[in-house]
């Protein structure tokens, strides 16, 4: 039987992490996964960019039953660190959007660059390579594979979660964990598309495409409000756009969202038009949305889009900017695994050292990334949550004796 200090199963971005660093420790590792192409999550990102980190990374952008379990690993590996990694394999970057950081060129240069730290590492890969089963054996593990079973003092869970099952996406994570008994937390598909009601939306379908910024909520009560101010997208069948994405994270089947597509301050600049053009209501209105929206919205509100300004009542501008400020929806769902970026939901964080990522159950048994309780905002948050979680996993490990 073939024996390793350590298995990570998981060739993703913290699997690729973790078995990188534990390798350069001086640790024997082998890293299992049963896709045919290694880190395909990682390949597809950012639209084929790799959106690999964010500078304003804090625990405030991450979601989880337990809000302080990530404090301890991003304090201790932080968008910097990565960064300069990045920048000792040479790829050049930019920054896009709100600390948002992209590879200039391609998102294989970060597959690569993992990759190249493991071979430093000298850890050795199986990939396809499927586990069909784990067991404790003497103070470590035993992994049954089509190549052999396999021993390990330590193993790591770097399994991810369900989205794109397209590309191998599965929950032998979660089915791992409870095996062992740990508690999860119900998995749900965050940063995803929202759908409604095929009958209520049918009068916005014809707009999709039709992006703009707004600014978008959800929450109420004891728990409080939630609000991004983003891009929302129009689709078939419902919203997408970053800001629906984000707010799909936090939204709860059975409630509203609120959007405001345009600011109050609108009725004071439509007031003022009155007494300035002659132009039509749907062509000024045009002037401060966009104008499918516009007409769409004025058919809407009963409002009439070919009067003149100065003959539209003040009454009917109140009106049209108090439904644009406080347009509330109610979702009928999402998107599913198919179209989410990540998981919400995983293996629960009060079974987890937040120092190592350990089992507080199975001594030696680690998880770490997208499989754990902990899910990061959109904007290259999720991929520092890996990076931090494989680090503080892999530089926990005791060196073999």
């Amino acid at each position: 039987m073939q024996s390793y200090d350590v298995v990570v199963v998981g060739a993703g971005a913290a699997g690729l992490f973790c078995a990188g660093i534990a390798g350069q420790r001086g640790l024997k590792v082998l890293l299992i996964d049963h896709a045919a192409r290694v880190a395909e999550k990682i390949r597809i990102s950012g639209g084929g960019r790799c959106n690999f980190t964010n500078r304003e990374v804090a625990p405030a952008h991450f979601i989880s039953g337990n809000p302080h379990y990530c404090r301890s690993a991003l304090a201790r590996y932080t968008p910097a660190h990565f960064i300069a990694l990045v920048q000792r394999h040479g790829i050049a970057f930019h920054e896009k959007h709100r600390g948002q950081l992209f590879c200039d060129d391609s998102a294989e240069q970060i597959i690569r660059m993992l990759l190249a730290d493991c071979a430093a590492g000298g850890v050795e890969r199986w990939q396809p390579c499927s586990v069909s089963a784990v067991r404790q054996a003497g103070a470590g593990f035993v992994l049954d594979t089509p190549r052999g079973p396999v021993q390990a003092a330590r193993g790591v869970v770097a399994t991810g979660g369900l989205p794109v099952p397209k590309i191998g996406a599965t929950d032998w994570g979660l089915r791992l964990a409870k095996q062992f008994g740990h508690r999860v937390v119900e998995p749900r598909p965050a940063l995803v598309p929202l759908t409604f009601d095929p009958e209520t939306w049918a009068p916005f379908a014809a707009m999709a495409g039709l992006s703009l910024e707004v600014a978008i909520e959800t929450g109420e009560g004891k728990k409080g409000t939630t609000r991004f101010l983003e891009d929302l997208l129009f689709t078939h069948r419902g919203l997408s756009g970053p800001g629906v994405l984000q707010i799909s994270s936090y939204w709860q089947p059975g409630t509203p969202i609120r959007v405001a597509l345009a600011g109050a301050g609108l009725v004071d600049t439509l007031r003022k038009a009155k007494g300035s053009t002659q132009r039509h209501f749907g062509n000024e209105l045009a002037l401060h949305l966009p104008e499918r929206l516009a007409q769409t919205w004025l058919g809407l509100q009963a409002l009439p889009a070919d009067k003149p300004m100065p003959d539209v009542r003040d009454k009917d501008l109140t009106k049209l900017v108090d439904s644009l400020s406080r347009w509330a929806l109610l979702p009928t769902g999402t998107e599913g695994w198919r179209k989410a970026e990540v998981m919400a939901g995983g293996v629960d964080t009060r079974d987890l050292d937040s120092q190592s990522m350990g089992s507080k159950l199975v001594p030696g048994l680690h998880f770490i990334g997208e499989v754990v309780d902990v899910t990061g905002w959109l904007g290259g948050y999720n991929f520092q949550w890996a990076w931090a979680s494989a680090a503080a996993c892999a530089s926990g490990l005791p060196l073999a004796a």
